[in-house]
């Protein structure tokens, strides 16, 4: 309740802008763990649905389907490694209050790949392809110049 009455009294008044900085502090800080939490159990939970997909794929043998199965297994991989990339950005915001622009480049860049990789060109249109091509340059242009600037002004 005084958390509450601090947050209501510091937004009327001027002279307690520190106050009401540190207590929106508090509260990103209280979200950021609790979405760690939840992004742990989404890759625990994928983890184990890529078991059973594992499990399921070596008890049956492959009849002529193996390519898609690998190309499942895969994209379950992939999702995991997304997964561990949201849960490093996150914890990263946490230790320094700061959104570590490379790495959520990288993590979309997982994402992309993971797109191509499970791709089925028999089903995208050539323009839904020239989009993702799009996607990816711009992508890459974007982290090169990160780690260019990054390079060139590295933090203190």
């Amino acid at each position: 309740m005084r958390f509450l009455r601090n947050l209501i009294s510091s937004l009327f008044d001027k002279r307690q802008n520190k106050v009401f900085l540190t207590l929106l502090d508090e509260i990103e800080d209280f979200f950021a763990k609790i979405l760690s939490l939840i992004m742990i159990g989404v890759v625990l939970f994928s983890i184990i649905d890529l078991g059973i997909v594992l499990t399921q794929e070596l008890m049956h043998p492959p009849n002529g389907t193996f390519s898609t199965s690998l190309l499942k297994i895969f994209g379950l991989f992939l999702n995991i490694l997304i997964a561990l990339e949201i849960t490093q950005n996150i914890t990263s915001y946490l230790g320094s209050h700061v959104i570590q622009i490379e790495m959520v480049i990288i993590t979309s860049l997982i994402a992309v790949a993971r797109k191509i990789i499970i791709l089925d060109f028999q089903k995208i249109s050539d323009s839904e392809l020239l989009s993702l091509a799009a996607a990816i340059f711009a992508l890459a242009v974007c982290y090169w110049l990160v780690r260019r600037t990054n390079a060139k002004y590295p933090p203190h």
